[in-house]
């Protein structure tokens, strides 16, 4: 993982920066919504990202429904255009999302183009992040 990646534009071979605001279910007491957020965040850092570090702070994307205090954290995540890392990273977050049955709630942004995850089947969660994929990917 490298801290130095600069914001690009997402063709192949650029570095892509993701913010990524995590809102644990809000039944969840603060203790157990930290550990899964810290917990995502440990599966992410094993990916292949240049950079992996805290959101900035009170920054809402175009889109998100808004700072609420269920909103744990903000983590920004940048990562290789290409070579599949995307992929990977979508794949860890849905896999995340579900391992519980909780009303986890996942706002992804890229160039202000936001993607809301939380309950959903995996059939329409599937076909959601396969199409906001191919929006930066070009695939």
């Amino acid at each position: 993982m490298r801290d130095d990646a600069s914001i690009a534009s997402g063709h192949p071979g650029d570095v892509v920066k993701v913010l990524l605001l995590i809102a644990p279910d809000p039944e969840l007491d603060p203790e157990a919504g930290e550990r899964l957020a810290r917990q995502l965040r440990s599966e992410i850092a094993e990916l292949d990202v240049e950079s992996i570090g805290p959101g900035p702070g009170g920054i809402v994307p175009d889109g998100a429904k808004g700072p609420d205090p269920l909103t744990l954290g903000a983590i920004l995540v940048a990562l290789s255009a290409s070579g599949g890392v995307f992929t990977a990273l979508f794949d860890t977050l849905r896999d995340w999302l579900g391992r519980s049955s909780a009303r986890h709630r996942l706002v992804l942004t890229i160039d202000g183009d936001t993607i809301e995850l939380e309950r959903a089947s995996a059939a329409e969660r599937r076909d959601l992040v396969d199409a906001y994929i191919r929006r930066h990917t070009g695939d």
